[in-house]
């Protein structure tokens, strides 16, 4: 499989972005949508894909990120600058994490943890979501500088609502190590930043 193409690295930052989003949308309200959740989710417990499109169920699984990436990257200021914050925090503490192989065990642990307890429970239970938030919890957050979430309290303060952020967070781990794979780097996105949003533009119009 050709990792190194645009459309790969297209789709991976859209994973990034999808994830901030959702994050940024459960930390203000409470909520998020509930097809771009569960495919962020699945994406974490897709070890072995056959090709990117693949690891987020198909164009339509990443249709939010896409959504929100394009908005990124139009005019020439940021819409959303928490989004922009979490997305960039994502894809600097993976490269951090890509240099420990302790944490990295760990977190294989408990990712095939948690596909034993989607198989018995279903993708979106409460166990999963506790699981893979205290897999976040116990290595991504021992990176320095930790992302800090900004939302209503109210919401933060359920520890329902934790986990899913968190587990979304490992899902926006999961997409950058997959932007890094596809030859994603941050010269790339600054240079090619108009060959990316063409890109993205030709690939929510497939959707």
């Amino acid at each position: 499989m050709q990792l190194n193409t645009i459309k790969n690295q297209a789709l991976a930052l859209a994973g990034v972005a999808q994830s901030a989003a959702l994050v940024q949308q459960l930390a203000t309200q409470g909520k998020t949508d509930p097809s771009a959740l569960e495919c962020s989710v699945a994406s974490i417990l897709k070890i072995d894909s056959d090709s990117v499109e693949a690891v987020f169920n198909g164009l339509s699984g990443i249709k939010l990120g896409l959504e929100q990436l394009n908005q990124q990257l139009n005019g020439f200021q940021i819409s959303n600058p928490e989004q922009a914050r979490y997305a960039a925090s994502l894809v600097f503490l993976e490269k951090q994490l890509a240099k420990r192989p302790d944490l990295l065990k760990t977190i294989s642990q408990g990712i095939e943890k948690a596909q034993q307890q989607r198989d018995h429970f279903g993708l979106l239970h409460e166990n999963v979501f506790a699981n893979l938030g205290d897999t976040y919890h116990n290595t991504i957050s021992t990176l320095q500088p930790r992302i800090m979430v900004n939302g209503e309290q109210n919401y933060l303060s359920q520890p329902e609502t934790v986990n899913k952020i968190r587990t979304l967070l490992l899902a926006g781990i999961r997409a950058a190590m997959l932007w890094r794979q596809c030859g994603g780097t941050r010269w790339k996105f600054l240079f090619y930043r108009k060959k990316l949003q063409v890109e993205i533009e030709n690939l929510l119009k497939q959707i």
